[in-house]
């Protein structure tokens, strides 16, 4: 019998892998992850040699774990998106009896019996022919490979997780790992090495490709299809919870395989704190619903944020501070563009922000702005939601980032508390241009009155009835 379920399995995943139809036709292509590692190899330190991990899998619940995330760098470079895997990229050619090569992949070995269970695997061959790597081999092949690290001037490599399962086997991630640091006789952490090797990240991933531009054009476009449909169903009585649901349903309707980060949709007081993650206020009254929400599409993150009046009007306190939030944004996006700090875009938002608290009384000190815009005005986007990039240099062609200027009172705080529990964030993705910037989330309005008029639609979600239970 279990030679038959043995051979049932071992069937079944030929014809899975086979019969995979209906895939996605806009996925980065072998050539894009080629071309990186050569950038990448270029910035490389004479006789050296990168090596880059997989990240590792993460437990759920008892033996079921969260769906698979890669190392958004072992992706970038390879297009590799299975655990279990180690690359190594040498800055100078290797040669052996047969051929010559500048780069080694090593894999998840195919497993036809565990493939029935959690899903196809690519395996060497299907690496050779999908991704285009030529030296590949299976994880158990790691320790047995001739390569001596001490012949190398510098060997690079980012931080090595080290909370992770082991099972034993000598070729799963943990395993991988412990075989490169025997190799290596690597028996501490290398700071100086991890700078590297994110200086070398961060320089190729803050400027974004063609091909990465498509992606993020789409992954924002979708989001912002998500938060217009919000704003048009949004109602006293929805729930955060609700909220949340339509956008990730839009999400999946165009193809995003996920959420670039926790959803944040937070109504009154739940939208003054900055990573709010319940979502699970039952009704939003007559409260701002502040919404930070985007889409994952094949990797690449958008970072979209709004903020509505549930029940489709500003008060005039919301209004007030909605207005200096916007304010603050304007001014921020007039200096977006090539050869800026990219440092200067938060003391705009912050100037900006502190002048009209101090008009409205909110704070009487310059230095108290901080109790209501505690965070930075932006940072890189891309495979991170929070992307690499060099955050002390200035602007440049094709860097994608966010302006996110923001305000959030909660109560007690010591202003009147006719503020209190207002909490206002507008953010959008931003890329900067040749000769200026392209604002690639403005099909979601950002102006009052446009937010206002677009709550009075009606949404086809406000038309689904469900049973009562």
């Amino acid at each position: 019998m279990k030679q038959f379920l043995l051979l049932f399995a071992c069937a079944f995943t030929l014809l899975t892998v086979q019969s995979q139809e209906n895939l996605p036709t806009d996925y980065l292509s072998k050539e894009f992850h080629q071309g990186r590692r050569e950038a990448f190899r270029n910035l490389m330190p004479a006789n050296s040699v990168a090596v880059i991990f997989s990240y590792p899998e993460r437990v759920f619940s008892k033996d079921i774990n969260y769906n698979y995330h890669q190392n958004p760098d072992m992706y970038y470079l390879t297009g590799y998106k299975e655990p279990d895997a180690v690359l190594l990229l040498f800055k100078d050619n290797k040669t052996t009896a047969n051929d010559t090569y500048n780069e080694i992949l090593f894999v998840r070995e195919r497993n036809a019996a565990q493939e029935t269970w959690t899903g196809r695997r690519l395996g060497v061959e299907g690496v050779k022919s999908k991704l285009g790597f030529k030296m590949v081999y299976n994880g158990k092949d790691f320790n047995a490979f001739a390569i001596d690290f001490k012949k190398f001037s510098q060997i690079i490599y980012d931080k090595i997780p080290t909370d992770i399962r082991n099972n034993k086997s000598g070729f799963d991630l943990a395993g991988l790992i412990e075989t490169f640091k025997s190799k290596a006789s690597i028996t501490a952490e290398n700071e100086t090495v991890h700078q590297l090797f994110d200086k070398i990240t961060s320089t190729l991933r803050e400027i974004k490709t063609v091909e990465e531009l498509d992606l993020m054009r789409k992954t924002v476009k979708l989001s912002c299809i998500a938060h217009n449909e919000v704003m048009k169903a949004v109602g006293p009585d929805m729930s955060e919870n609700e909220a949340d649901g339509i956008h990730r349903y839009i999400h999946k309707h165009y193809g995003a395989e996920d959420e670039g980060y926790p959803p944040i949709v937070g109504a009154g007081a739940n939208g003054c704190i900055l990573h709010y993650g319940e979502n699970n206020a039952t009704k939003m009254d007559n409260q701002l619903l502040l919404m930070d929400v985007g889409s994952e599409y094949h990797g690449y993150s958008a970072d979209v944020t709004r903020t509505v009046p549930a029940n489709g009007k500003f008060s005039p306190e919301q209004k007030a501070i909605y207005e200096l939030v916007y304010e603050a944004q304007e001014e921020v996006f007039k200096i977006c563009k090539e050869g800026t700090p990219f440092q200067d875009l938060n003391k705009k938002a912050r100037e900006v922000i502190t002048n009209g608290l101090l008009k409205l009384g909110i704070i009487t000190d310059p230095k108290d702005v901080r109790m209501y815009y505690p965070h930075s005005c932006s940072h890189f986007l891309g495979l991170d939601v929070h992307d690499k990039g060099n955050y002390m240099g200035n602007l440049k062609e094709n860097m994608i980032f966010t302006v996110e200027p923001g305000i959030y009172i909660p109560a007690n705080s010591k202003c009147d508390k006719k503020w209190w529990n207002i909490g206002v964030r507008i953010e959008d993705d931003v890329l900067i241009t040749k000769s200026s910037y392209e604002n690639l989330s403005a099909e979601s309005p950002r102006k009052w009155q446009e937010i206002e008029a677009l709550t009075k639609q009606k949404s086809t979600f406000n038309e689904m009835k469900f049973p009562k239970i």
